[in-house]
Formats: structure tokens, C-alpha cells, sequence
């Protein structure tokens, strides 16, 4: 029985390891959109039903319209790649919740949300945009079905070693599972970071594309630094870089994203003649 739950797990890495476009990462997705973008799209419908919407007007406004130029450049850049059924699959849709935490999301399929606690952070258009590509990043590469797909990997995992422990003491066999349990999730915790540090440099690119000028995206963390007062926990056990590694890495690659959207830019136009 182990060796089948091994043999399935090196299977799954074997057979569903695609490449995220712009960054040539290698991922495990064996978790298709159809199985995952009808329930998301439920979800975020649930979800704007059971919560307020922002009545500020303006600011709503440029949520959905900064929201529109940033999936408008996913788009072309998908539809130029040869992207054309994942293009076609996304429902962009962007909405400002009235809510003081300091958030936005985006679930699989574009689904996103802005929280009015992240609008001082952002501070004005081009903020809104570093935020808004950051999310809209995650669902471009696709970093919800990838960590559905890492979970289930992992449950894989824990059976395995519930299995090779079974004729062991319960004494040894609670220390490696507790090893398990303790290092994978850490794995997990640096799987996370892996997501936020691609959508960083994906979001950077989205929104120059866009027509936005990248040099705030680092200046959106500088703020978001200020706001928790440099105040911050080990970042080995954190889901999100520190501050300041996301600042540095978004001013070191912002020459590279300036390139890419550049090139990028030019290839939509040339398709266009």
C-alpha cells in the first residue's frame, strides 16, 4: 500500500508539472479549472452577498477601472500566447468592500476584492494597480489549484508515513508523524512565499503593461511597513515575504519587468496590424 501511495505521488509530479508563463517556474497542477471555477465563482458570489459594498463612489471607481486596464493586459498577453481557452475562462470581475482590514484577494477564475482598509496603503492609481496586478497575478499562474493540488499531495504523504509506521512503537511512530506534520507545513509556509514572490514580479509586469508606472509597487510596501512599524515574525515562518525582502525584490526587478512589458507591448500591437 505504500508503495502504490508513492508511486501515485510520483506520478502525479511526473504527468500535471506545466510552466507559468513570464517566469518559467515549474509547477504541479493536476486540479483543472473545471473542477475548481465553478465553486470559485459561487464563493465570491456568496461572499459579496454576506458582505457591504463600499458606497464611496470614487474609489469604487477606480477599483473596477484599474482593475479593467490590468485583466485587459492579462488578456491580451494570454490571447497572444496561444493562451485562448484560459482566456476565455476568466470572469474578471473587481469589487471594494467595506471593510477596514488591510486586504485584497483574487480567487481562481479573477474574481477580486478589495478591502477599504488597503485604500490609504495604495494611496492613489498607480498603488491601486501594484496591488490589483499582485492579485490578479495569483490567478494567472494559477496558485490556487497549484495549493489545492500541494494539499492533497500532502494528505498523500501523511498516509504514506502513517503506513511505514504502523508496525513501529506508537511512540516512534507519533515522533514521525509529528516530523511530518511539522516539516511539511513549513513546506507549505515556503510554498506560499514561493506564490507571493512570483505574483510580486508577475503583478509588476501586469500592471507596467497596463501603462502604470512600476516604481510604486515597491512603495506600497514601504507604507504597508510603516502601518505594522516594522513589526513582523520570522519570515522562514510566515505564508508572505518580510516587508523588506519584497521591497528589495520588486526595485531589483523592476528594470526586468519594465523589458518584458515592453516586449510584450509591442508583440500585441504588431498582432494587431
Amino acid at each position: 500500500m505504500k508503495k502504490i501511495i508513492v508511486l501515485a505521488i510520483v506520478g502525479l509530479l511526473l504527468t500535471d508539472c506545466s510552466t507559468v508563463p513570464i517566469t518559467g517556474r515549474k509547477r504541479v497542477n493536476f486540479v483543472s479549472d473545471a473542477q475548481v471555477l465553478p465553486m470559485s465563482f459561487a464563493q465570491y458570489k456568496g461572499f459579496l452577498e454576506q458582505n457591504k459594498l463600499s458606497s464611496n463612489k470614487e474609489m469604487t471607481k477606480q477599483v473596477k477601472d484599474v482593475g479593467a486596464r490590468v485583466s485587459a493586459a492579462v488578456d491580451r498577453f494570454m490571447r497572444a500566447n496561444g493562451m485562448i481557452t484560459e482566456a476565455d475562462s476568466y470572469k474578471w470581475e473587481f469589487n471594494l468592500v467595506e471593510d477596514k482590514t488591510v486586504n485584497a484577494w483574487c480567487m481562481p477564475g479573477g474574481k477580486v476584492v478589495f478591502y477599504t482598509g488597503i485604500m490609504p496603503i495604495c494611496a492613489n492609481e498607480d498603488g491601486v494597480a501594484a496591488v490589483m496586478g499582485h492579485e490578479v497575478a495569483h490567478a494567472f499562474a494559477k496558485h490556487g489549484q497549484e495549493r489545492m493540488s500541494s494539499a492533497q499531495i500532502q494528505q498523500l504523504g501523511g498516509a504514506a508515513v502513517a503506513i511505514g509506521t504502523s508496525s513501529k512503537d506508537p511512540k516512534t511512530a507519533q515522533i514521525w508523524n509529528l516530523a511530518y506534520g511539522v516539516g511539511s507545513q513549513v513546506g507549505l509556509l515556503a510554498f506560499s512565499r514561493t506564490h507571493e514572490n512570483e505574483a510580486d514580479k508577475l503583478g509588476l509586469v501586469f500592471m507596467i503593461m497596463a501603462g502604470y508606472d512600476g516604481k510604486e509597487a515597491a512603495e506600497v510596501w514601504v507604507r504597508m511597513s510603516k502601518l505594522s512599524g516594522g513589526k513582523q515574525g520570522p519570515e522562514f515562518l510566515s505564508t508572505h515575504p518580510s516587508s523588506e525582502s519584497r521591497i528589495e525584490t520588486l526595485r531589483n526587478y523592476l528594470p526586468e519587468a519594465t523589458k518584458l512589458a515592453e516586449k510584450f507591448n509591442a508583440q500585441t500591437t504588431n498582432l494587431k496590424k
